[in-house]
Order: C-alpha cells, then structure tokens, then sequence
C-alpha cells in the first residue's frame, strides 16, 4: 500500500463533494470502498498479530479496533488527512509485497502449527474417550453379570420362599461374597498400582541420568523410535482385536454357560418329579400287587366252589318219569289246597273285621245309654 492508494480514494471523495455525483455511482463506490477496507482490515489483523509475536507483551500498542475515537478526533484526523493529501508528502505507510509474502507464509506456518496441535489434542482426547467408553462397556458387562447372578441365585429363593429365613441367609451371604469379591479386587488393583509406580520411577531415574548423561538423540533415532512406535501400535491394535474376540468368546460362552445352567436346572425339576411320579408309581404298583394275590385267592375259593358244584352236578342223577309225574300232580294237588285255605282265611279276616266292627258299635252304644242313664238311677 503506497500514498498514491491512499490519495486516489481522497481526491475522488473530493471531487465528488465538488461534481455532486449521481447515486448509483456513489453507492458504487461506497461499495468498491467497503470492499477495500475489509481487505485492509484483514492485512492490518495479521500485521498486528506478527507485530505482537514480535514485540514484548508490556511493550504492545493497542489495537486499532479497540481505540474509541469520538466523533471531533475522527474530524480532526479526517481534516489531517486531506490536509496531507493536498500536499502529496510522500510518505511509506504499507507493506511491500515481499513483505506480505512472509507474513502471510509466517501465518499459514503458525496456523499449521495449530491445526497439528489441535488434531494431537483431539487424538488424545478421542483416545481418552475410547478408554472410558471400553471402561464403562466393562462395567456395564460386569453390572449386567452380578444382575443376572443375584436374579438368580437370591430372586428365585425369595419368590419360591418369601418371608423366610433362607431367603434373608441367601441375601446376606450374597453381600458377604460380593463384599469379598470387591476387597480382592482391590488388593490386586493396589498391587498393580504399587508395581506401576515402582515402574514410573524407574523409568524416571533411567530418564534423569539419560539427561545427566547429555545423551543426545538424532534425526536416525528419532526415525527409528518412530519406526518402534508404529510397530508397538500394530502389535496393540492386534492385541485389541485379540482382546475383543476374547471378549466376545467369553460372552458366547457365558450365555451357553447360562443356556446349560438353566438346561440343568429343568432337568433337576425333572429328575425330582420323575422320582415322585416313581414313588406313586411303585406305591400304586404295590396295591395292584397285593389286589392280585386277593384276587388269586378269590379265584381260588371260586374254583373250589366250582370244582364241588361240577361235582354235585355229576353225581346227579335224573328221576323216573312216573315218579315225576307223581310229584308234579301232589305239587298241584298242594298249590289247590294252600290257594284254598288262603281263600278260608281271607272270609275269616273278613268275618273276624265283620265281629269286631259290631262290638265296638255296641260297646260305643252301651257307653252312651251309661252315660245317660248311671246304673244306681
């Protein structure tokens, strides 16, 4: 930016305050001018940004977009300015274009420098969140495990029994172990600790005495530790991916560990209903055993019965024909005589009821005539 810059836009605004310009070409120019100071505003931003790198911090001027000027010192410069204008003092007040180059590869260097750092923060903080994730997918299998290991060993007790003893021992016993279980946990965890903290001063001290050392390393150790990384981060990943298809292998496993406790479960309740179903079975078996020898001896007495009856029926023997007719003619001759004697006893009945009848008409009779007439009248 030269005086010449500077005085072009002045001496138009100039000769536009002496030709009074048409519209259009004044909002032309307001437009054009806008264009102009956003550019300067954006060379004059980095110039201060590289001035301030540049300079001490206490040493540092202020910045043109924070400097208040009222509206009489914005006249006073404005009046200045045309004032230098008029006379065309030469004067430098902008940047060669040598100048602008470095600035602005000096600010695409920093602002490289900052992306880089932003994406090493953001892959540290991505790694960071990739731990906890994997930290809270393991506390939530391990949530999900005790779950299902108290649904199943203390639930079922206190549905099937509840109120009971058993139930609150199941309970208790169940804290007791994951108490246990916890206290392990964290001695082993303390363990690890101490081991890594003894291992983080170790690798403190090779630290320090490498620096007291001066040992210093190259571009070629630098190239090779890079090498040594990429390798470590290979075998990591791999170990990662074995981790993980560990991971869901013992998640197979523990869900087929769970389909066959459950299997084995069933066939418990089964084997203890078959033993129950075995017992009716062999009581039920044992009546039936003892109904057939009742029934054994029944057929015997029946035979017996029988084996006399076939006895008796062939030792029978058939009468004569006259002696039948005989005793069938005096059975006839006695069917007569009972059916007359019962016609003899029906008349008396009814002559006896005939008798009775008429004594107590005349008992009745003689009470009444007694009764009006006493006997000592």
């Amino acid at each position: 930016m030269s005086d010449e810059d500077s005085e072009t836009p002045a001496t138009e605004l100039q000769g536009g305050e002496e030709n009074e310009l048409p519209i259009i070409q004044l909002c032309g120019l307001v437009e054009e001018l806008s264009y102009g100071n956003s550019a300067l505003k954006t060379e004059t931003e980095m110039f201060e940004k590289y001035y301030n790198k540049l300079e001490p911090r206490d040493q540092q001027h202020p910045r043109l977009s924070e400097i208040k000027i009222t509206r009489a010192e914005f006249a006073q410069l404005r009046g200045r300015y045309r004032s230098k204008s008029r006379v065309g003092v030469d004067r430098a007040i902008g940047l060669s274009y040598d100048q602008k180059c470095e600035l602005v590869l000096k600010e695409l260097d920093d602002m490289k420098d900052e992306i880089r750092h932003m994406r090493a923060n953001a892959e540290r903080d991505l790694q960071h969140h990739e731990a906890i994730i994997e930290e809270a997918e393991m506390r939530w299998v391990e949530v999900c495990r005790a779950v299902h290991e108290f649904k199943k060993d203390v639930l079922k007790t206190i549905s099937k029994k509840k109120g009971s003893i058993l139930a609150t021992q199941k309970v208790m016993k169940y804290i007791e172990d994951m108490n246990r279980r916890r206290d392990n946990m964290k001695d082993k965890l303390c363990l690890k600790n101490v081991s890594l903290k003894v291992q983080r001063k170790k690798m403190l001290l090779q630290l320090r005495q490498k620096e007291e050392v001066g040992e210093a390393l190259h571009d070629v150790d630098f190239q090779q530790l890079k090498v040594e990384n990429a390798q470590f981060l290979e075998t990591i990943e791999a170990k990662n991916q074995e981790l993980i298809q560990l991971k869901l292998a013992s998640g197979n496993t523990l869900q087929r560990l769970n389909a066959y406790k459950s299997k084995l479960q069933r066939s418990t309740e089964m084997s203890i209903h078959l033993d129950k179903e075995i017992l009716l079975r062999n009581e039920l078996l044992e009546k039936i055993e003892s109904e057939t020898l009742q029934a054994e001896e029944d057929r015997a007495k029946a035979e017996a019965v029988n084996k006399r009856l076939r006895r008796q029926l062939a030792e029978f023997q058939v009468p004569q024909v006259m002696v039948y007719v005989r005793e069938k003619i005096l059975t006839g001759d006695l069917e007569k005589t009972i059916k007359m004697w019962e016609r003899k006893v029906e008349i008396a009945e009814m002559t006896l009821k005939g008798y009775r009848k008429a004594w107590n008409k005349m008992k009745t009779t003689n009470e009444h005539l007694q009764a009006i007439c006493p006997p000592g009248k």
